[in-house]
């Protein structure tokens, strides 16, 4: 493969290079994802007879050819016949050459500010995850000499005088619990990463959600059987898995007895997701799974913020669950979202393929 072809396919944002004539003379894999159609059939033909864009772009394609100077047009909706508009910012250029092509990068905004706030919540998770690991070691401390004291009052009290030094010793107990859940959630290891396969672990999780916390909520699943491994920590992501079916199952339950809870749980590749790693670089996280329940949805006012730690759209939930959730799929180099309507709670995770599988059909 040239190089120029490899950046082509590389290249992370949806691609569509035009003829002088503004048909459509090539689309990037990216581009094909994005649109949910194939090369085939959009070559050829005049690229507004396949796209549609709601704004007047005509004109503009021959401004940039005239200048030879880039055209940017932000917040747009843009769709096709295989798929709804989607809001989106365009960069339309001319190519270096005398062929007056030009080529048009699509940057769906949905993704982009959605990577935004993953990225704030990784800095403000680790804020705010210090200064409660501090305050936790330094509040077990004396809550551990009122519990000694109230059980030591107690002890020169007549039953009927019991009742509030009971109340103490179970309430400084339920902190100090909660103060262990914050320093746990501050002390999970550095994953040790291996390949494995995405679904013995979601069978996994799902077999221990079925006869415990969600025994009461129906299951499907729509597995695809050819994705390759992920590189993991086995335990870690059944842990992830875990408190995704478990909040699932508290949201479907809150339907009542009279609707039935239902989970699906979906696998499926789908490249047109890359992130910067550590190191500068882009990766793609091309296998997902998704987790789909049928609960009322996330509370409006915390949907943007749910995967932060002490938000919980629970009643004396902790907000320590997603938290935890977000945190180890980040050290997988993996990315996490939600989508949530009344009705439908969807819960997507995006890992990378293990990398002895690099050069395999998937890239």
């Amino acid at each position: 493969m040239m190089e120029d072809d490899l950046i082509w396919v590389s290249l992370p944002v949806p691609a569509i290079l035009l003829d002088d004539k503004d048909q459509i003379a090539d689309i990037n894999p990216a581009a094909e994802t994005f649109l949910n159609t194939s090369l085939r059939s959009l070559q050829g033909h005049h690229v507004w007879d396949k796209i549609m864009v709601a704004a007047p772009l005509e004109g503009g394609f021959e401004r940039v050819r005239k200048n030879q100077a880039a055209l940017f047009v932000n917040d747009v909706d843009l769709g096709t016949g295989e798929r709804p508009p989607v809001h989106c910012n365009l960069q339309i250029a001319p190519l270096n050459d005398d062929s007056k092509r030009l080529i048009m990068l699509i940057s769906p905004r949905e993704i982009a500010g959605k990577l935004g706030r993953a990225h704030s919540v990784q800095a403000t998770a680790k804020s705010a995850i210090g200064m409660a690991e501090m305050l936790a070691h330094e509040i077990k401390n004396p809550l551990a000499g009122i519990t000694g004291a109230a059980q030591l009052i107690s002890m020169n009290l007549p039953k009927s005088e019991l009742e509030l030094t009971d109340l103490i010793v179970a309430e400084s107990r339920r902190i100090v619990k909660l103060l262990e859940q914050v320093e746990q959630f501050g002390n999970v290891r550095p994953p040790l990463m291996h390949p494995v396969n995405i679904h013995d672990i979601l069978d996994r999780a799902r077999k221990s959600a079925e006869v415990g916390f969600a025994a009461s909520i129906k299951f499907s699943d729509d597995y695809d059987p050819s994705l390759p491994p992920t590189l993991g920590d086995a335990d870690q992501l059944l842990q992830v898995f875990l408190n995704l079916l478990k909040n699932a199952a508290e949201a479907s339950e809150k339907l009542g007895p009279e609707h039935e809870g239902t989970i699906k749980i979906r696998t499926f590749y789908d490249l047109s997701l890359r992130l910067r790693g550590k190191d500068g670089r882009g990766a793609a996280v091309p296998l997902q799974v998704e987790i789909t329940d049928n609960g009322p949805g996330l509370p409006e006012e915390i949907a943007d913020e749910i995967f932060e730690p002490f938000v919980s759209g629970r009643e004396n939930g902790t907000g320590l669950g997603l938290a935890l959730v977000s945190k180890i799929i980040g050290e997988h180099n993996g990315w996490i979202q939600v989508d949530s309507v009344p009705g439908k709670t969807v819960f997507r995770v995006s890992l990378q393929v293990a990398p002895d599988l690099s050069n395999s059909e998937y890239y």
